[in-house]
Formats: C-alpha cells, sequence, structure tokens
C-alpha cells in the first residue's frame, strides 16, 4: 500500500495553474515532486516558506488626503 505524501502549497517552490477549462497543474519548480500523484517528498530538503510581500501594495497615513 502506498502512502499518501503532503502537498507543500506553502513551499515557494510549489506552483498551481489553472489552464483550459477547471484543470489544475501542480509542480515544483525545481522538480523535486512525486510525479503521479503529484505529492512533495517527505522531508523535502528544497521546503522553503513562501514569502508574503507588500509588492504592488501602497501605504497612506490616516491624515494623508483621500485618492481621487
Amino acid at each position: 500500500m502506498m502512502a499518501v505524501m503532503a502537498v507543500y502549497a506553502n513551499c515557494r517552490h510549489y506552483i498551481m495553474q489553472t489552464v483550459r477549462g477547471d484543470e489544475k497543474i501542480e509542480r515544483c519548480r525545481l522538480d523535486a515532486n512525486e510525479k503521479l500523484p503529484f505529492a512533495c517528498p517527505e522531508g523535502c530538503l528544497f521546503l522553503e516558506p513562501r514569502n508574503v510581500s507588500d509588492a504592488g501594495w501602497t501605504r497612506s497615513a490616516p491624515e494623508d488626503p483621500p485618492r481621487d
């Protein structure tokens, strides 16, 4: 019996894309994953938490006038 492995969706190397229709493609940028079914290897050496940034966001101080 094959054990089901986890997918580390919070890893910066994990990518999920939606293509034609509702088909989803999962892959690892480093190609470190199990092929079918897609799964990250247990204890993956390349696991890196995804960084969340504020790129593209603007911040305004409460005293700034509203933009038109």
